[in-house]
């Protein structure tokens, strides 16, 4: 589902939103009192009142019991007619739920189709504990009346965990599948999307209805429909349509974005030994998307965060572990679903995990080792000890989705396929997928399943890590005997739960390494290890597999061993965070400039800007290999970073190296080079900052911040505005944060009416598009300080101001 990481996240850390769950109350799969078989749908939109009118035709049939009356999932609809075989239903229906009383008593092998008129109102859905208005209406129209010239109209769907009861009538519950049709009447500007195939478009005057048919079934969270003015760019895998829905701007570069997606599904097909299930594959980028992107079978939607240029993608490409994600769901997730969302880590869990999978696959050790160490510290330094994968007592199923259900279950499942073995894994995975495909399941039958494969009784892991909570917090000690020439590893466990896992050990011997395999099951835990002579350097969780955390003695000598030696990206990074500490010694200072060759990119650029570089005249030699990174270093990103190291020596001898970067294809190495000229030649950095195109501008928002604000050119207030919300909330590290925060300050209090009204406009839309998280509570309080600082002005445009201000405070608490 709903990718909430890097921005959401963020958000979680930033506004102190607390997940923290204080309900003991068990919550349950739904009950199964119905089976939906077959949903029928025509839609039409209406834009000026952003609703939707709509007839559904619904098959159901009794689960088991004998029932005369229907209750379906309805959220602020009004409810026409419903009849059944032409005849008249009585129903009731309130803000939740319709009630229909059925005109006989069926048993549970008689399937009824139910014909229900009604109108969605996704502006009036509230939510059902607090009976306010809801931020989560299920369909949402941007731009709905044209009026914002930047923004095309769009209308799409937002379906889990119980958004698709806010447009059609359902069981909105994850353990129901039902197989779809739905027929999209819109004007004949727009393209739409939905699930599965589209099988005719028929024209009338100015509009145009398309028909989509899906015949397999999934559950009706996956539902999707989505309209607007896109460009689709066509693509394939085998005979399967591979296509990318995209605003025209972005069309030249949706294959560079989404380009390996048939690769993917060939990958994972092979993988796990069942073939992509579905008769299409598309991916669509919306507007003020609500999350990161949502796995709808057939239809994946991806936030705006997703379009990226030329400029960006040769740097990295952001999205793609995202795209991998939302891929890996159409098994786990849509093919096979959680039956409840307690459950919830039988999807989210291995779509976190397919991003390891990926990225092993396509680049290799060092890359997926980088992405292993980030996916786990987000869990680890999070607050996170109170919750386990697999929970029955959360105060809202919203709740689920988080670090936990996401990196701590990819971690989980990492130790278990190392535990199990890659083959032993794989077979598990595809026996699960083949069993219970188009069904639902839990996370005991994904248990069961593993044992029946493998012969072992796997309770001990389940219990521990999908039931249990927390991780280990180990400390680690050495006992030397010279004499019987042993080592003693000491393994103190000091989190309230004793955990059981295997454990990798590394000793050193000079440089010959001997790699141990235990297992501990004691709270304290000893191993001995016999040695030849007096080792060097023993490295514990040597192979990083255990989800932990460590704590060991060590002096600088161990660090710079184990920076050199280390076979593991985190291993390494933590040595280099450790000797960079000590850079008057000379041998800590020499490693890291050495760590600038590390294969690791990331261990590169922690060493570029952690290098010590006061008393440069001594340091000639650092400087100039340096210099030729910044020129030649195979990833651009490291030659952003040596750029950056170089310009706050602040020397004019480096300005050829900064102007040639200025002419560089990456947008992060010419970010990172206005920002160098500009301490040596204001000027010209000024002057090319001032030409970029728009476009490119708006990508290089932090750099260009950071020199018109140290120039205090305030005729760039108005384009600065636009990005201070996202840069104080959403992206970048402390220092990225301090430079938006004192452009926030500059700008409320500033006579600029326009930088005003960016800023404020910013701050209603990502209110209302993260409202959700309690966004929106941030933003008014900004908006208050906001008032304070005009009011205490002596702008002349001031009263003007304070309008504008509390205009945009009515919209967000509309």
């Amino acid at each position: 589902m709903k990718i909430r990481k890097p921005l959401v996240y963020i958000f979680l850390f930033i506004i102190s939103f607390s997940f923290a769950q204080n309900s003991i109350n068990y919550k349950a799969e739904r009950e199964k009192i119905h089976d939906l078989v077959h949903t029928k749908l025509k839609v039409a939109l209406n834009f000026d009142k952003k609703e939707l009118n709509g007839e559904a035709w619904l098959t159901l049939k009794p689960h088991f019991y004998n029932t005369n009356k229907l209750v379906l999932d309805a959220k602020a609809m009004v409810v026409k007619q419903v009849t059944l075989n032409n005849q008249k239903l009585n129903f009731t229906n309130d803000d939740f739920q319709l009630e229909i009383n059925l005109p006989k008593t069926y048993t549970k092998d008689e399937e009824f189709t139910v014909y229900i008129q009604y109108t969605a109102r996704p502006e009036k859905v509230k939510d059902k504990v607090t009976n306010i208005i809801s931020a989560s209406k299920g369909l949402y129209f941007i731009n709905a009346n044209g009026i914002d010239r930047n923004k095309p109209t769009q209308v799409w769907t937002q379906g889990e965990t119980e958004g698709s009861s806010c447009w059609f009538p359902t069981i909105d519950a994850p353990n129901q599948k039902t197989s779809q049709e739905i027929y999209i009447t819109v004007p004949n500007k727009y393209k739409t999307l939905s699930i599965g195939l589209l099988i005719s478009k028929t024209t009338n005057g100015n509009y145009r209805t398309d028909y989509w048919k899906f015949d397999k079934k999934h559950a009706p969270y996956l539902f999707f429909l989505g309209v607007g003015e896109f460009e689709v760019i066509e693509d394939t895998y085998k005979n399967i349509p591979v296509n990318y829905y995209v605003e025209k701007e972005y069309a030249p570069f949706a294959k560079e974005i989404f380009g390996n997606t048939p690769e993917m599904m060939q990958f994972f097909s092979d993988k796990l030994g069942v073939e992509f299930p579905w008769s299409k594959y598309s991916q669509i980028v919306v507007r003020d998307y609500v999350s990161g992107a949502m796995e709808n079978t057939t239809a994946v939607v991806h936030g705006e965060q997703a379009y990226q240029t030329t400029g960006q993608l040769i740097d990295e490409n952001t999205h793609e572990n995202t795209i991998a994600h939302e891929l890996f769901h159409h098994w786990f997730g849509n093919l096979v679903t959680s039956e409840s969302w307690s459950n919830l880590a039988l999807n989210e869990s291995f779509a976190n995990y397919s991003e390891y999978l990926w990225r092993e696959y396509k680049y290799g050790k060092d890359d997926v080792e980088m992405y292993q160490f980030e996916n786990e510290k987000l869990y680890l330094e999070g607050q996170n000890e109170d919750k386990s994968l697999i929970r029955y007592n959360y105060d809202d199923k919203e709740d689920m989705f988080d670090l936990v259900s996401y990196n701590k279950g990819g971690a989980i499942l990492h130790m278990l396929r190392n535990y199990v073995g890659d083959e032993a894994f794989f077979a598990s995975l595809k026996a699960y997928l083949k069993k219970y495909k188009y069904q639902t399941a839990e996370a005991h039958q994904l248990r069961l399943i593993f044992e029946e494969i493998t012969g072992k009784d796997l309770n001990w892991f389940f219990n521990q890590w999908f039931f249990g909570k927390g991780h280990p917090n180990i400390e680690v000690s050495y006992d030397y005997n010279t004499i019987r020439k042993t080592v003693t590893v000491n393994i103190l466990q000091h989190q309230a739960t004793t955990f059981q896992f295997p454990f990798t050990i590394d000793i050193f011997e000079g440089k010959k390494r001997t790699r141990h395999r235990v297992f501990v099951e004691e709270n304290d835990a000893s191993f001995i290890f016999p040695f030849n002579k007096q080792p060097t350097f023993i490295q514990v969780n040597a192979d990083g597999v255990l989800l932990c955390e460590i704590n060991e003695n060590k002096v600088l000598s161990d660090y710079i061993f184990q920076l050199k030696n280390a076979q593991l990206y985190a291993h390494r990074r933590e040595a280099l965070l450790e000797i960079a500490k000590k850079q008057e010694e000379k041998d800590a200072f020499n490693a890291v400039v050495e760590a600038m060759d590390d294969t690791a990119y990331k261990i590169r650029i922690l060493a570029l800007e952690k290098v010590d570089l006061i008393n440069k005249s001594s340091k000639r030699n650092a400087i100039e290999k340096i210099k030729q990174i910044a020129t030649t270093d195979n990833k651009t990103l490291v030659q952003a970073s040596a750029i950056e190291t170089l310009g706050k020596l602040i020397d004019p001898e480096m300005k050829p190296i900064f102007a040639n970067a200025l002419e560089s294809k990456s947008y992060a190495v010419l970010g990172k080079a206005l920002v160098a000229m500009y301490y040596i030649d204001k000027p010209l950095a000024i002057k090319k900052s001032k030409e970029l195109p728009d476009e490119v501008r708006k990508i290089l928002a932090t750099p260009l911040t950071q020199i018109f604000i140290e120039s205090n050119d305030d005729a760039e207030l108005p384009f600065i505005a636009k990005s201070v919300v996202s840069g104080m909330f959403l992206f970048g590290d402390d220092t990225t944060k301090a430079l938006y925060q004192k452009a926030f300050k500059k700008i409320s209090k500033s006579n600029d009416t326009e930088a005003i009204q960016n800023l404020v406009s910013d701050m209603v839309v990502k209110g209302k598009q993260y409202k959700s998280f309690n966004f929106d509570k941030v933003v008014i309080n900004l908006m208050r300080t906001m008032v304070k600082d005009q009011e205490k002005s002596t702008n002349s445009n001031k009263i003007k101001h304070v309008a504008i201000i509390k205009e945009a405070m009515s919209k967000l608490l509309e």
